[in-house]
């Protein structure tokens, strides 16, 4: 197959690229050449132009056409019009934010988004927030013109190429000597992630299953999700470091919002069921080890501190606020602890060990 990847230089695009062309495919990338990666084979030609201006585009493709095209990069609602007719089948990259709620958890009822978030669920149509307005509108235009074409709807990437490197708010306080961090309502939020690598793969494999995957949109991302805490362990293990994790109430816990990316703990946690179910799906590297050798990477290759790649993370650094804070609270929590001992209902898991609750069977007579 002739296969043109718009994009094709970011976290994924590159995975992207070479799993096509280990499955036999003839691949071109357009992109505007400003990021050029070592892991894309030489003899994959490059047109370079403008993703964003259709008229650009069509000037660098003259009267080309494709079997598959992957859109991700580029304003979608334009490209999809463009190849109309340009191609056998159009596959494109979206977003999560689709889904109602996710930009504004209190929109649902009760609030936040329910676990999981499939396919099926509520989009975000008629949002008064104009970017997600116009993720459900784009979605709308890709597939009126593309009835046949796939969908697929982003989390949270990680991995190298990141532009949002979130480990790095982890990985960056165990380099600079940090060795406790504060986590909110016990770290206990999913949020759902996928790594480069593997989100590439569902793409990949969307190409060889044209009939389960036409006219559909797809959530990708990993099959396991971890906790904002476990992974936060996972990169202080990576790194042979310990972490004092510091629990703190969501509404006390500021530190904690940039690496949660959100105010609230509320999950967003999006289902890949639909993808392992048409395609076979399977992480090839699981979650955990790909949480660890993200923050090698991150270690080995650090954001640079004040650029503007760390500034996007929005994440002051400012230690000696998070240890104000921190002490503040226990010096709270002496007050609150007797109190919280007073009412103690001896509570104890049935399962656990040491569990009396053989004494609540009434005896045989």
């Amino acid at each position: 197959m002739q296969v043109l990847v718009i994009g094709g230089t970011g976290p994924t695009g590159p995975h992207l690229v070479n799993g096509l062309i280990e499955a036999g495919c003839t691949v071109t990338i357009l992109h505007t050449g400003a990021h050029e990666v070592d892991t894309i084979p030489a003899s994959v030609e490059h047109i370079h132009t403008n993703p964003f201006d259709v008229q650009a585009v069509e000037e660098a493709l003259g009267g080309r056409t494709f079997d598959l095209v992957y859109a991700m990069y580029g304003r979608l609602r334009d490209l999809a019009r463009f190849f109309e007719g340009r191609c056998g089948r159009m596959l494109a990259v979206g977003g999560v934010p689709v889904y109602r709620g996710f930009a504004l958890p209190q929109q649902n009822r009760p609030a936040g988004m329910l676990v999981p978030v499939r396919e099926t669920a509520d989009r975000a149509v008629d949002d008064a927030n104009v970017k997600v307005a116009r993720i459900v509108q784009t979605e709308d235009t890709f597939f009126s013109h593309h009835p046949n074409g796939t969908l697929f709807r982003y989390p949270l990437i990680y991995g190298p190429g990141q532009i949002n490197p979130r480990e790095w708010l982890i990985v960056r306080r165990i380099l600079d000597g940090r060795r406790r961090i504060v986590v909110a309502d016990g770290g206990l939020t999913l949020r759902s992630a996928g790594y480069g690598p593997n989100v590439s793969h569902a793409l990949v494999l969307a190409a060889g299953n044209p009939d389960a995957a036409a006219g559909k949109a797809y959530n990708v991302g990993d099959e396991l999700t971890l906790t904002a805490r476990q992974t936060i362990e996972l990169i202080a293990e990576a790194l042979d470091c310990e972490m004092e994790i510091v629990n703190l109430p969501a509404e006390l816990a500021t530190p904690a919002r940039p690496f949660l990316s959100a105010e609230t703990t509320l999950h967003k946690f999006t289902g890949v069921d639909a993808i392992r179910h048409d395609l076979g799906y399977r992480d090839p590297v699981p979650a955990p080890e790909a949480i660890r050798r993200t923050a090698r990477y991150l270690a080995a290759n650090p954001v640079e501190r004040g650029s503007v790649t760390e500034m996007r993370l929005q994440d002051p650094f400012d230690y000696e606020a998070e240890d104000r804070l921190i002490e503040a609270y226990r010096t709270l929590l002496g007050g609150v602890g007797p109190v919280a001992a007073a009412y103690d209902p001896d509570f104890r898991d049935r399962y656990a060990p040491g569990s009396d609750d053989w004494r609540l069977v009434p005896a045989k007579s």
